[in-house]
């Protein structure tokens, strides 16, 4: 069984530099997974795959996506799913950095040491 309600907000959340220009942070319920990624820009680009559906929603700022052999820009609102085994990469087009909320279901066991702060929020078979 869960344990009581308790409130996090993302700016106190501890962060992971993933590569230049590119952080993250997550969180976690008991089935799912969300993670906020900021690109900025003159990130290095990772044209990458993996076996999990994603899906992004963009917060802030403007990103190019590519997709296989579609590339695609959004902006703030914008929705993207990455089918599995997809490569795809995203950076951003011009000044501002991205905020890029992505889901992932189930919770990718690689990811899990971004949520690690929230292990006493669960039992131990979550």
């Amino acid at each position: 069984m869960t344990s009581a309600a308790k409130l996090y907000n993302w700016a106190d959340l501890p962060e992971e530099e993933v590569r230049k220009g590119v952080t993250r942070k997550g969180f976690r319920g008991d089935r799912v997974l969300m993670v906020m990624n900021e690109l900025r820009p003159g990130m290095d680009v990772n044209p990458h795959t993996h076996d999990f559906e994603q899906l992004v929603y963009i917060v802030t700022g403007h990103v190019r996506f590519r997709l296989g052999d579609e590339v695609v820009d959004g902006g703030p609102g914008s929705l993207i799913r990455i089918p599995p085994g997809v490569e795809h990469c995203a950076e951003p087009i011009g000044d501002e950095p991205v905020l890029n909320l992505d889901v992932f279901a189930p919770i990718r066991d690689d990811y899990r040491h971004l949520v690690a702060y929230q292990d006493g929020d669960f039992n131990a078979n979550t």
